[in-house]
């Protein structure tokens, strides 16, 4: 189980005293990282996962094992990092993920960057508001699915750096890669994602 993994000196974790009083003790306050965090981690598993039932389980699981280890947690790392490392356990154990995995062998060998130094950090205007403010309903559900079409390593990438919001480095130590692989994973993954979109819009009438 992932324990809090090493950070920059100084790290400031907002939750670390409720952390540090739910290890001395108080118990009951988990609920209070419950409620922080549920829906975060729901729409994570949705976006991960497509399947609303899917997620629920994730998320349910990734509590009872963040409660579990929560004695592990070294105050490395931000406790949200970390939480959504152990969200993407509980993701990968799932068992129903006949959607998630059916991809699998997807290749993005057309989205190699030719430079993979010159990876852009900018971040796309679709990913930065809520999808039902810059799309249609239809091309939301499009989007969705052109998003679980991505390999797992790539569609998490994605998910963590577009759409919650997390910076490479934050991304590279849930995912425990490297920066420069968070970047090259995020650039093919943008591209093949645009690719998908001009051919939907292209077709559409």
């Amino acid at each position: 189980m992932p324990t809090g993994t090493r950070a920059k000196p100084g790290v400031k974790d907002e939750d670390a005293e409720l952390i540090r009083a739910i290890n001395a003790g108080e118990g009951h306050r988990f609920q209070q990282l419950v409620e922080k965090y549920q829906q975060k981690l729901f729409n994570f598993g949705l976006r991960m996962c497509g399947e609303a039932r899917d997620a629920e389980d994730m998320v349910q699981e990734a509590f009872l094992n963040a409660f579990r280890y929560l004695e592990g947690f070294r105050f490395e790392t931000r406790f949200r990092n970390w939480l959504y490392r152990v969200a993407m356990s509980a993701c990968l154990k799932t068992k129903r993920k006949a959607r998630a995995t059916r991809a699998e062998t997807l290749s993005l060998e057309d989205f190699f960057p030719e430079d993979p130094a010159a990876m852009p950090e900018d971040v796309p205007s679709w990913a930065r508001l809520p999808l039902e403010r810059v799309l249609s309903a239809e091309t939301s559900r499009y989007l969705q699915e052109a998003i679980l079409d991505l390999p797992a390593d790539h569609r998490s990438v994605l998910v963590l750096r577009d759409m919650e919001g997390l910076s490479t480095a934050e991304t590279a130590q849930v995912l425990e890669i490297t920066p420069a692989n968070v970047k090259v994973r995020l650039h093919r993954a943008r591209l093949f994602l645009r690719s998908r979109l001009k051919e939907h819009f292209e077709h559409a009438p």
